[in-house]
């Protein structure tokens, strides 16, 4: 029986099911099918859904990176075939895999956002420099969206061009449930994130900041997510004197289910791959108000499935939630199809499952 090493930089957390989390659920369902014996590296061990049925070493303290070196190192184990998820690309740790697992197929995917103004001139260079030392021990590098390959390119130089290849990231397009009729005047608004500056749900904070009277008054979002800027955030939204505007909801582990009670997704993200919360919004015939940034435009086109904006112009943001709420502009008819035909996690899966082959 052959066997997969899956290592996955990934917190589990039983409030925080999302579209990463079934994807490793029916991977792991699916190798098994296709004859496959799979081994799961993540920093911590879970047994909410699907995770009860799979086998999970936990790295704790020690990286993931460390933990899975130590067990092919030391303990002997064999694989033939080894994906990183959310791990850094191009460093020793490759290098390494290699050395002990020389007829291993090494996958590496990256789910990685860039910084919107770039890196500094000195992480320019240690990462071509890298990509030199260390391409070389990755037999794939797969990228969420066409952005990400670029990215990567842009990143580690021509050498790794030839080796790189798209993966769209899917979603369980049949939990999500689809809005049927959209508010043309005074639409409900969510945001769904986690909550750190870099998704820019400041600059939405700021936006409804700027709305006029009666408009202002009347917009309410609720914010699905926590994390580190959340105080930072209700903060804020207390400075501003828009606690009747705004509703922190918390982590919810079944947002599928949820997107369907609004009109609009806002998502003013400063660095996005691919985001697994716009496909579902999009799925559920919920249109996206999101920034210019990533992979966004890849699915949310202008006019027709939402809007988009320059990032950080909150102004600009402010004038769209302003037209939205008055009933100046709508987004209209089902929008959910696109998503729903090719975007679906079985065909992410089967994607993975071929690329072993």
């Amino acid at each position: 029986m052959k066997k997969i090493a899956v290592l996955s930089n990934y917190q589990l957390l039983p409030d925080r099911i999302g579209g990463m989390d079934h994807f490793f659920w029916q991977f792991d369902e699916a190798a098994k099918k296709a004859g496959y014996e799979v081994d799961w590296f993540f920093p911590n061990t879970a047994e909410q859904g699907g995770y009860k049925t799979l086998t999970i070493v936990a790295s704790g303290n020690p990286s993931v990176e460390k933990t899975f070196l130590r067990y092919i190192e030391h303990e002997q184990r064999k694989y033939d075939t080894v994906f990183c998820h959310f791990l850094e690309l191009c460093t020793p740790f490759y290098k390494q895999v290699k050395k002990h697992l020389p007829n291993a197929q090494l996958i590496a995917v990256d789910h990685n956002p860039r910084p919107i103004e770039g890196y500094s001139l000195t992480k320019r260079i240690s990462k071509r420099i890298k990509g030199l030392l260390y391409s070389r021990y990755i037999d794939t590098l797969v990228g969420v969206s066409q952005y990400t390959i670029n990215e990567i390119r842009n990143d580690f130089g021509k050498t790794v061009a030839s080796k790189t290849i798209v993966i769209y990231n899917g979603i369980v397009t049949d939990s999500i449930q689809k809005r049927l009729n959209r508010s043309p005047i005074k639409p409900s608004f969510l945001t769904a994130c986690h909550l750190r500056y870099s998704k820019g749900i400041q600059d939405l904070i700021a936006a409804v900041s700027l709305l006029p009277e009666p408009i202002r008054t009347d917009i309410h979002i609720d914010v699905y997510g926590d994390g580190p800027y959340a105080p930072d955030l209700k903060a804020l939204v207390e400075q501003k004197k828009l606690t009747t505007q705004f509703t922190f909801k918390g982590n919810s582990p079944q947002l599928g289910s949820i997107y369907h009670r609004y009109d609009y997704l806002i998502h003013p993200s400063h660095m996005e791959c691919f985001s697994l919360g716009i496909l579902e919004s999009l799925a559920a015939n919920v249109p996206v108000i999101t920034t210019a940034v990533g992979g966004n435009e890849e699915v949310v086109i202008h006019n027709s499935n939402g809007y988009i904006f320059p990032c950080k112009k909150t102004t600009l943001l402010s004038m769209l939630l302003k037209d939205l709420c008055s009933g100046e502009i709508s987004i209209r008819g089902d929008i959910s199809a696109p998503i729903r035909n090719h975007y679906t996690i079985d065909q992410m899966v089967e994607k993975y499952i071929t690329l072993m082959n």
